[in-house]
């Protein structure tokens, strides 16, 4: 019995299952065999963490990436960068997707307790933000004293550490408003929305973005200091001490002080902490380089890596427009691949539904009720996460995973199939029983008859409305973003909160769905009339 469900789990997945001695492997040889160093990060989080460099948006820049490649040095591989949705990262870390999150992720008891934490790289502070034309708000006391008096909300990253620290100098009554991006919290404090009267943000972040915040203002000395580290797999002991190495070593060398110098984040905070962090090394094991103070910083700031060079309004469409065009055919893909399995599921739904026998039909009628009553979100999640958990379970000691695309796939083509099955009931209802009684009248079989007569008429029939989801399909392939696929949309949020390009790349996504979707409709129109004429 266990092996027969072995194979059949291994069928429904389409992906071999790994032998357990591959499993059970040391993960640093594992990336040694591979031959690259896997790291998660969310583009969508900008810079200085992660970001297309300007001039050059086909390559990738930012702190962190080159402290990826500073590790993947060290260990004797290439620096493989994977793409991931900040919050799902340490999810995606679970089901094997890459080795190590690199992506201004705070140290905590919490993190520290399920996942390996690298020795902290950066120990960043939190910086208090205004508008400019604020003159009450001049210090955290201010802005406790403001809210006490007037009330008002703070912006923030939700499930970023500022977070937490505002929550307990506020008091737990404060009214936060939580963002996915950092720059959308600091536009809409610019703007006042929605009664927003400040925002809380990393100071690397603050100083990374404030040319582009010009009715922004500082106020108040940096506070809650806090440290990012990388994340890795608790299993994987061997990879976490080795990126300890190489972080020790950079600094040591002053590799990773030159790193921060480049993007501005070296301060004199950053200085104290990695004099502290030599020493401590110093008087723990001698690696062979200098030891006590810290290297002379010798890089400067690079202006062609600042945010304030990044491309706005049309230079923004002629540099990164080619990008979106190639993200406009993932979501050509999807739809494509999804929108024909839908119909299929849906319609063969219906089919059971209507003529299928009493447990049959109530299993459809359950199966379209359920997937119509949950949201594609949970379903996309149910699907990438959830489902090589239980296939984990079910065989104890392998593992099963489904790639990203093929899980958009699957789910959007499970969710429109309940839409479809309910287009397709109508339509079969809709055409004449007499047509079905002439039919076995003639002493044609049931089957035979709703496949020839029945069904070729309700599709003429279905025809708008099954256009109209097949166009739905085009933009709801924006909610596959949650499970790192980078589809328009996604790809559009990346550009735009980087080049604060809203418009003219706003534009740009909405004239190519809108030619991803015209042609569509304009060939249902043709094809109905062309079926309407025919079966006239």
């Amino acid at each position: 019995m266990p092996d027969t469900l072995r194979i059949l789990v291994t069928l429904l997945f389409l992906l071999p299952v790994p032998p357990a001695a591959v499993l059970a492997e040391d993960g640093l040889a594992v990336i040694r065999q591979r031959g690259t160093l896997r790291w998660g990060a969310d583009r969508e989080g900008g810079g200085p963490f992660v970001f297309h460099k300007p001039g050059d948006p086909g390559q990738l820049v930012g702190f962190e990436s080159e402290i990826a490649a500073l590790i993947a040095e060290h260990i004797g591989v290439q620096a493989q960068f994977v793409q991931g949705q900040w919050d799902k990262l340490p999810d995606m870390l679970d089901r094997g997707d890459f080795d190590i999150v690199l992506n201004g992720f705070e140290y905590s008891a919490e993190r520290a307790a399920v996942y390996g934490t690298t020795t902290p790289y950066y120990l960043y502070e939190l910086q208090l933000l205004v508008r400019r034309d604020n003159a009450a708000i001049n210090s955290w006391e201010d802005l406790r004293r403001q809210l006490a008096d007037s009330g008002g909300r703070i912006s923030l990253l939700g499930g970023a550490a500022a977070e937490t620290f505002t929550t307990e100098f506020c008091g737990d009554n404060v009214e936060l408003a939580l963002f996915d991006g950092v720059t959308d919290a600091m536009r809409a404090t610019e703007l006042g929305a929605d009664s927003i009267i400040a925002n809380v943000q990393d100071l690397p972040i603050w100083n990374f973005y404030s040319n582009a915040f010009p009715n922004l203002r500082a106020v108040g000395s940096p506070v809650g200091q806090g440290f990012y580290v990388g994340l890795t797999r608790r299993s994987d002991t061997t990879l976490l001490a080795a990126a300890n190495e190489a972080l020790l070593r950079g600094r040591q060398s002053g590799r990773l002080q030159n790193i921060f110098a480049r993007y501005g984040m070296w301060n004199a905070a950053q200085a104290r902490y990695t004099e502290e962090q030599l020493t401590a090394a110093d008087q723990v094991a001698d690696s062979g380089a200098a030891a006590g103070a810290a290297p002379l910083v010798t890089a400067e700031p690079d202006p062609l890596l600042a945010q304030s060079s990044s491309p706005s309004g049309l230079n923004a469409v002629r540099e990164r427009g080619w990008l979106l065009v190639q993200a406009a055919t993932v979501t050509v893909a999807l739809s494509c691949l999804a929108m024909p399995l839908a119909i299929a599921i849906g319609l063969s739904a219906t089919l059971l539904r209507l003529y299928g026998n009493r447990v049959l039909a109530r299993a459809a009628g359950v199966y379209v009720e359920v997937v119509r009553g949950t949201p594609l979100v949970l379903q996309l999640y149910v699907i990438y996460f959830l489902i090589p958990e239980f296939a984990a379970f079910l065989i104890p000691g392998s593992q099963f995973s489904i790639s990203a695309f093929w899980s958009a796939v699957l789910g959007l083509a499970i969710n429109y199939s309940a839409y479809e099955a309910e287009i397709y009931r109508a339509g079969l209802q809709a055409v004449p029983q007499g047509q079905m009684e002439a039919a076995m009248a003639l002493g044609m079989p049931r089957n035979l008859a709703i496949r020839r007569i029945l069904i070729p008429q309700a599709t003429r029939i279905v025809i708008p409305p099954v256009t109209n989801d097949f166009i739905a399909l085009f933009k709801d392939t924006a909610a596959c973003s949650v499970i790192t696929v980078v589809e328009l949309s996604k790809e559009y949020y990346i550009h735009a909160r980087d080049t604060q390009a809203v418009v003219s790349l706003g534009l740009l996504t909405a004239f190519l769905y809108l030619a991803m979707s015209y042609p569509l409709s304009v060939l249902a129109a043709r094809l109905e009339k062309y079926l309407g004429s025919a079966g006239a």
